[in-house]
């Protein structure tokens, strides 16, 4: 029956690790990028996105273009989020990863 305990007991603690890691993720912030620093978004753990500039060159573009370069930058924002995020969980989980589909925050 000690070693069910001692499973709890570990259960437990990565539970509170989970919890520390959700709000330490919360305050992370990620640079999204796209035609060559002509568009850059900032997207925070919970990704919102707070911030997009561009540079000047950029707005001469046709409007299509200009929509697809903060399509992209927010995309490339994304998916340094979501490296980001599992790098961090997986230091609290071991390497053991999350099933596939599998989101956080719970």
């Amino acid at each position: 029956m000690s070693d069910f305990t001692d499973l709890i007991a570990q259960a437990k603690k990565m539970q509170e690790k989970m919890k520390e890691t959700q709000e330490s993720l919360k305050k992370i912030e990620v640079e999204g990028i796209s035609g060559g620093n002509a568009v850059k978004v900032i997207m925070n753990g919970d990704g919102e996105l707070k911030k997009i500039s561009f540079e000047d060159s950029a707005l001469k573009e046709p409007k299509e273009i200009f929509q697809d370069l903060i399509v992209a930058a927010h995309n490339d924002a994304k998916s340094k989020l979501k490296k980001k995020t599992s790098d961090e969980i997986s230091k609290v989980t071991g390497g053991l990863g999350l099933p596939p589909g599998f989101k956080l925050p719970f």
